[in-house]
């Protein structure tokens, strides 16, 4: 069963904490077009996920047995390949993997991604021992360890736990998404949305080391006010909140007025992207830089890649094909307090919006960074270059940035992907303030931050963990690159505390504003 409410209005749903078991690849809640609702006081799971886990019983140098509830996750051996026959009409193989720590339930540190396995591993042969046991024959370039658990995806991305387009002030509280095949929650095109006492968690009574598919949040090209509080996130296959918008491409010019527009990435196919009135940035793509401000007049959808702009002025004259769209009237305000970001693979909160931003209150134990702002329009065309973003008396613990992902330059990140980047770049991101926080990191980068314009780091601690060992390529505490309006002061760093640095790259040192008491030696790139 799945449960779809089109075009409703002032309704509550009330679960009365029911349980709502689900089974192979469903949508379990669909909210297209509607207005007031809340969603209260229930929690979801499948009988039989759409991930594996196995017990790591032995490791040597030719093979690993494991060990796998086959009640949860039937499977076979095909031609020496683990294939999962959880669906009906499929048999899903083994595609990656995920070695979480037995005790404590987080990604065991540089394992992210190949980091698992090694590179190469899909090259294995399996044989079946007793059922429910299995050898996995290769010579692993990295060895799990005996009783640490693999997480095991085999199929597609293909649902969300609950889907909320085009509505209007939904309100999410306290639900249990235990699992979904794809995105826990995805929100697109829709105003004013709560996340109260929301949990993408795995089930503990089943044993579970893992909760959905991939993102635990994921707002695309929302407005009005997003707020995310005492949320849990814990065990995903990707970042637990990611916010964005989209850009587009443009492929053809029709004419002064005309835009003929398509959707890269694949992901964000076939969405309503432009509206009458519509606030649209037109973008040089490789520079980043807003050319200037248009409005729509018409949006015309040709088929799920492509679609007609129409403006009601005459567009940039020095706008080009490849160049890029972002859409500035969905674009919301965020306000994260409260939540406990958990060892999910990846990141832990993605942000990319112009609104107004307060990230406050919170703790952060992601497996890459903590907090990734990021914005492109090449390579993710996640849109959204940050204009006031305030981190404030949050814990960042030890377990931020274990593992090295695409853009984990520091605990926090500040990583626009800019093709034509140098020093007379104009900054991308601006007005950021992170102040009043606990960093416990094990190793040196804790900051980096890219074509940002103001930034604050200000009345921080900042202590060494001696958990882990350090491994991360960037030996620098943090790490500027053609930025300006740099402040660090109010700061105390324990005396172990590695690297006490800091870098500057395509960054005069006149834009740096760091007291004297800091401590913190300077350094320019070469």
């Amino acid at each position: 069963m799945c449960v779809t409410f089109e075009n409703v209005q002032n309704l509550i749903i009330e679960g009365n904490g029911s349980t709502l078991i689900f089974h192979e690849q469903m949508q379990p809640f669909t909210f297209d077009s509607c207005k007031n609702i809340i969603l209260k006081d229930v929690y979801i799971d499948w009988d039989q996920p759409l991930i594996a886990q196995a017990e790591i019983l032995k490791v040597t140098d030719d093979f690993i047995e494991l060990g796998i509830n086959l009640d949860e996750s039937p499977y076979r051996i095909d031609v020496g390949k683990l294939v999962f026959t959880v669906e009906k009409h499929g048999r899903e193989p083994w595609k990656s993997s995920m070695e979480f720590d037995r005790d404590g339930h987080f990604v065991v540190p540089q394992t992210g991604d190949y980091g698992c396995l090694g590179r190469g591993w899909n090259n294995y042969l399996a044989e079946n021992i007793i059922p429910g046991i299995i050898r996995v024959y290769y010579p692993f370039l990295r060895k799990p360890a005996v009783g640490n658990f693999l997480v095991m995806r085999h199929a597609e991305r293909i649902h969300s736990g609950i889907f909320i387009q085009e509505s209007k002030n939904i309100t999410i509280k306290n639900v249990n998404l235990y699992h979904a095949t794809g995105l826990g929650i995805l929100a697109q095109f829709s105003e004013d949305l709560t996340f109260d006492e929301y949990r993408a968690i795995p089930n503990k009574k089943k044993k579970r080391y893992f909760g959905g598919g991939d993102d635990g949040l994921q707002v695309s090209n929302c407005k009005g006010l997003i707020t995310v509080k005492n949320c849990e996130f814990a065990g995903l296959m990707d970042d637990p909140i990611n916010v964005h918008g989209t850009s587009v491409r443009i492929e053809k010019i029709i004419s002064d007025k005309e835009l003929e527009c398509k959707f890269v990435h694949h992901q964000s196919e076939g969405m309503n992207w432009g509206h009458p009135g519509d606030k649209i940035s037109f973008i040089e793509n490789l520079s980043m830089q807003s050319i200037a401000i248009g409005e729509v007049e018409s949006f015309k959808k040709v088929n799920n890649q492509i679609f007609i702009l129409t403006f009601k002025n005459p567009i940039p004259k020095k706008l080009k094909v490849k160049n890029a769209l972002e859409n500035l009237t969905w674009s919301p305000d965020l306000l994260v307090t409260n939540t406990h970001f958990k060892s999910c693979r990846a990141r832990g909160l993605l942000v990319s919006t112009p609104g107004k931003v307060v990230i406050e209150n919170n703790i952060f134990e992601s497996s890459g960074s903590a907090i990734l702002i990021a914005g492109d329009a090449n390579g993710w065309f996640e849109s959204g270059a940050v204009t006031d973003v305030l981190i404030k008396n949050n814990v960042f613990t030890e377990l931020c940035n274990t593992s090295s992902y695409q853009f984990c330059e520091g605990i926090i990140s500040i990583y626009p992907i800019i093709p034509e980047f140098n020093a007379d770049t104009p900054p991308f991101h601006k007005n950021i303030r992170i102040e009043n926080n606990e960093f416990h990191p094990f190793d040196f980068p804790v900051l980096y931050a890219k074509s940002v314009d103001g930034i604050l780091f200000k009345n921080n601690s900042v202590t060494r963990s001696l958990r882990f060992e350090p491994y991360h390529k960037r030996k620098y505490t943090f790490t500027f690159e053609a930025s300006n309006n740099i402040t660090i002061s109010g700061n105390t760093f324990s005396d172990d505390i590695l690297g006490k640095n800091i870098l500057l790259k395509w960054t005069d040192k006149s834009e740096l504003n760091c007291s004297a008491n800091q401590n913190l030696k300077v350094e320019m790139a070469k």
